[in-house]
């Protein structure tokens, strides 16, 4: 099994070309004809992870079938530029959570830059901008007075004013993939410009604005898979939290202390390793988590309890497989995967910190 485009999926003791094309095949396994990609056939779909392992599609080249899941969001979107939680197996007409979380629904701006930079197709920019724009317009109207995004909006039309570190750090680079887009379209935002600056300073200054949830891997290291912490303050807070969460030869916890490391939550600490510049202990971190790969399918276990030696749950994820691919594409030096999650050229925005 091959495809066009593996080279900069190969890596030693991670993935070899045909093992990266299998992955690919998996995840388009369970795309659906429409364009929707659920955690797996039979499950839900989310806006995030849909987003997510598209973005690994155009990262193997599938761009067309990328495409199809851009223009599934776009069909799809409610009235207030959100999506729901989750539908089930990617039906739009089977809502099974109808609240509306704003890391969900931001995460489409990184996908379609990322489609935008691995294809330089303006027709679909173009086409996808009122959908970003809608999307990030729903978002930044639950940012709270400190900066902070409060998490959802409930199904009877209730803001939630809580915020959390995780989505919050996603949606941060969100609007910086959203203000990418509107700066090649020549259309400047300067109210997402400062939005994005507050919610920076928010993330840097203010633990205080967001929900204690220390205990979950992602609150430890998405600040700086976001781009909110660059620098030594981004190096300081991943030592600080090494030994808490990577367990050596088997991955990520995904919450201490509880014995079980899930490959989503490694995959995504590689990619903020990479970051870092740090790519022989994201390549480790990598290398680490091939005991979740199942050979038949070419896609991933979500996690592994090590205390009992089980696989648990017992689901193959695409966006496991996703996190996973994406990662290696940054590592591989996949121009598209580099520019979204490197951020070197992405806009800042205003940043209250330097005044």
């Amino acid at each position: 099994m091959t495809t066009p485009r593996t080279e900069h999926l190969v890596l030693p003791g991670v993935l070899t070309a045909e093992q990266a094309a299998a992955t690919v095949a998996g995840i388009l396994a369970v795309q659906r004809e429409d364009g929707a990609i659920p955690w797996f056939r039979g499950h839900h779909l989310d806006p995030w992870d849909h987003t997510e392992a598209a973005m690994a599609l155009d990262a193997a080249g599938e761009h067309e079938a990328a495409e199809r899941a851009y223009n599934w969001l776009a069909r799809h979107q409610n009235e207030d530029g959100s999506w729901y939680a989750a539908y089930a197996d990617g039906d739009p007409d089977e809502v099974t959570d109808r609240g509306r979380e704003t890391n969900f629904v931001a995460y489409i701006a990184v996908g379609v830059w990322h489609h935008y930079l691995a294809t330089g197709d303006d027709t679909f920019l173009d086409r996808l901008w009122p959908t970003v724009f809608a999307a990030v317009e729903f978002v930044l109207r639950l940012q709270q007075p400190g900066g902070q995004i409060g998490w959802k909006r409930e199904d009877d039309g209730t803001d939630t004013s809580d915020a959390l570190l995780t989505g919050s750090s996603s949606i941060h680079q969100a609007l910086r993939c959203a203000l990418a887009i509107a700066e090649q379209r020549e259309e400047p935002q300067p109210d997402w410009e400062l939005a994005v600056g507050a919610l920076r300073h928010a993330i840097r200054r203010h633990p205080e604005r967001f929900l204690d949830k220390g205990r979950y891997s992602m609150d430890w290291y998405y600040p700086v898979l976001g781009g909110a912490l660059t620098g030594v303050e981004a190096k300081s807070r991943v030592e600080e939290g090494w030994s808490r969460f990577v367990v050596p030869g088997l991955g990520v916890r995904c919450v201490v202390p509880n014995p079980w490391v899930t490959g989503g939550e490694s995959a995504e600490l590689a990619l903020a390793l990479w970051v870092l510049g740090e790519s022989d202990r994201a390549l480790e971190i990598l290398q680490a988590i091939q005991h979740l790969r199942d050979a038949e399918s070419g896609l991933y276990w979500t996690g592994y309890v090590f205390d009992d030696d089980a696989v648990w749950p017992r689901e193959l994820t695409t966006w496991t497989a996703g996190s996973l691919l994406l990662a290696v594409a940054a590592l591989g030096g996949h121009d598209a995967t580099c520019a979204v999650f490197g951020a070197e050229h992405l806009p800042l925005g205003l940043d209250p910190d330097c005044c």
